[in-house]
């Protein structure tokens, strides 16, 4: 099966579009759909009805009579086909599989330690989508696809890994992991990286809101983004996911291992520079609750640090503190170039503790040039850690009404 047959599934522009129209608004009538569709009353009509016999479209009842008789209420059919969303990141990953109103029927994860090379993954992750398959009593010809938000930098013309930094594991690099699921479970699998995913899942469940441009920052191990402009996701020459961790933030600045720019943000907001920074001066002998919790300043781990940041311990604090001040003039530097109207940050830095979100969207408002003229919304979004599975899941039932 190719790639592209989700897209054949609803043929035709205007079935389409009016299945779109009517999963962006849940229920709504045939009154505000001709409205909506400028199409005549006799061609809505035969596509309802179209759209109803192929099982895309539900008659959802009534709506309120405006003096004639009631309208009929369309909303589309949660079990016309079901979609696998996955989430390949360097701690966990995660499966999920939905229905097309994103009801999640069943999930599974993976800790990712030093044992989870992708062979073994992969096995792992169709042998899985298979159980989840037979225990629901669903056939793999309903299933649309498979969506994987995964760690760049990948290609995902042709669905391949090509070289993952900071998995326990060894052997991730030029993964081909849409041919291999796809062999295997006998339908579409579609690649992107995880922020581009995380943006789509977050941009989902805000749709009654009119963000039309939208920034998503993932702060953990590395610094991932998306950006999202009119509705779509923006994409450069090259996978971009993790490329603002690459800005210079100071030009004589220290490097982050053996790769990448001297000074960068990465190098100053990612969990290994906040271990580096501990262990650094812990070996200075600074005073700190960290010492009860390891004895060995190198191994000091992220663990430890965030157990010390709910204890307000004053070396964790400073270096969370400062950490959050460099991420929020790399904020800075993002906000005067694409002006996004909403900011999404996630992970697991953004959500350590309230004050590392506080201090970095202050400081990035207050390095902002034309603020306040220039107002932007800063949010942690809605889905959390479920953002990039979410958005994997969300991601295949999109390409239903592409054209």
């Amino acid at each position: 099966m190719q790639l592209h047959a989700i897209e054949e599934r609803i043929n035709g522009r205007k079935h389409k579009e009016i299945y779109d129209w009517i999963r962006r608004q849940d229920t709504i009538s045939k009154i505000d759909l001709l409205e909506h569709s400028q199409m005549t009353g006799s061609t809505l009509t035969r596509t309802l009805e179209e759209l109803t016999d192929q099982g895309w479209l539900l008659e959802a009842g009534f709506g309120e009579s405006t003096g004639g008789r009631r309208p009929i209420l369309y909303q589309t059919n949660p079990t016309a086909g079901y979609v696998f969303g996955l989430d390949i990141s360097r701690m966990i990953s995660k499966l999920v599989l939905c229905d097309l109103h994103m009801n999640k029927l069943d999930s599974s994860s993976w800790t990712m330690d030093d044992t989870m090379t992708p062979e073994l993954l992969l096995d792992q992750i169709a042998k899985t989508a298979s159980a989840m398959l037979l225990k629901h009593g669903i056939a793999a010809a309903s299933v649309l696809g498979m969506g994987i938000g995964a760690v760049g930098p990948l290609d995902r013309f042709s669905g391949v890994i090509l070289e993952t930094l900071y998995f326990p594991a060894e052997g991730w690099q030029d993964v081909q992991i849409s041919s291999y699921l796809q062999a295997q479970l006998g339908f579409p699998v579609r690649l992107d990286n995880g922020a581009n995913m995380a943006i789509i899942g977050e941009s989902w469940s805000d749709r009654n809101r009119d963000y039309r441009h939208l920034l998503y920052v993932h702060l953990g191990v590395g610094i991932r983004s998306a950006m999202m402009s009119n509705g779509k996701v923006v994409y450069g020459a090259v996978d971009m996911e993790g490329s603002i961790g690459q800005m210079i933030i100071q030009t004589d600045g220290p490097r982050l291992g053996k790769r990448g720019n001297y000074g960068a943000l990465e190098t100053f907001a990612s969990i290994h520079a906040l271990e580096q920074q501990a262990q650094s001066r812990l070996k200075q002998g600074r005073e700190s609750s960290l010492r009860r919790l390891e004895s060995d300043p190198e191994a000091i781990s992220f663990t430890h640090l965030a157990q010390a940041l709910q204890e307000q311990d004053p070396l964790t604090v400073e270096i969370f503190t400062q950490s959050a001040t460099y991420f929020g003039i790399g904020l800075s530097n993002l906000l005067n170039i694409l002006h996004p109207e909403k900011v999404i940050l996630g992970g697991s830095l953004v959500s350590s503790h309230p004050s590392f979100f506080h201090t970095a969207t202050r400081v990035a408002i207050q390095n902002t040039y034309h603020y306040p003229t220039y107002q932007v919304v800063f949010s942690q979004g809605h889905l959390g850690e479920e953002a990039i599975v979410t958005g994997a899941a969300i991601s295949v039932i999109n390409q239903l009404t592409d054209i």
